[in-house]
């Protein structure tokens, strides 16, 4: 593997070793990592920058080089650190209850880590601790009739749900009384031009009581399908 697929194989599965020539060893992966989330959590994935980064750790450019290649080896380093390994300890009892609290906590993970969801689109080879979230999935669905592919595609299907809540509401979500304002101005809206959007100004009719809350009814549904899948397979 070469290029920066390669590099990245390297920082992320190592073996990690301390660099061979220059001063006395001062900094580590895990130390480099906190460092990036801290200023990435602060401002932004765009406020990274080696330059930035080697600064807050007191280190010249030049020596941050030393222990990785670049920006693009050094987000993946942090999304890894960032998202870390899948709880041991999590799960439950069935799949559907595994399943329920892996998204959970993935959506727990992009909200602490708003930054996280941009630095994490398109194909990039992941680390370990990201591989692990796949494995759980994978593993809660074994012995239900699915295919291996079809298992790892409920993952990518559960992840789906859980990138679109995050870019919907971030960080911690939305701020009190921010959906309800929201609300509001699109009401008055729809009170101004009903006549252009029938199905949506009956449906906002309905009140917030008629209206499911969008995780719960899209991860209750996501569920349902796998849920029927699996009965088709195994004949319960």
């Amino acid at each position: 593997m070469t290029g920066k697929h390669g590099e990245i194989k390297r920082l992320l599965w190592g073996p990690h070793a301390a660099p061979a020539r220059g001063p006395r060893r001062t900094l580590d992966l895990d130390r480099i990592a906190r460092a990036g989330i801290e200023l990435a959590d602060a401002e932004g994935l765009a406020a990274l920058s080696m330059q930035r980064l080697a600064e807050r750790l007191g280190v010249t450019k030049m020596a941050l080089y030393r222990y990785v290649p670049g920006k693009t080896e050094l987000v993946a380093l942090l999304v890894d650190a960032a998202i870390g390994p899948y709880p041991p300890e999590a799960g439950g009892e069935d799949w559907r209850t595994a399943l329920e609290d892996w998204a959970v906590r993935l959506l727990a993970v992009f909200r602490r880590h708003p930054w996280a969801l941009g630095a994490t689109v398109g194909p990039r080879l992941p680390g370990p601790a990201e591989l692990s979230w796949l494995e759980a999935v994978v593993a809660a669905l074994d012995g239900t009739g699915l295919g291996g592919a079809e298992r790892m595609d409920a993952a990518v299907l559960l992840t789906g749900h859980v990138r679109m809540i995050s870019e919907q509401s971030p960080a911690a979500g939305p701020s009190p009384g921010v959906e309800e304002q929201l609300t509001a101005a699109i009401g008055e809206v729809l009170t101004e031009h009903g006549d252009r959007f029938p199905a949506l100004t009956a449906a906002l009719a309905t009140g917030p009581e008629g209206r499911e809350n969008a995780w719960e009814f899209g991860l209750r549904r996501i569920l349902d399908g796998l849920a029927a899948l699996i009965a088709e397979r195994t004949g319960r």
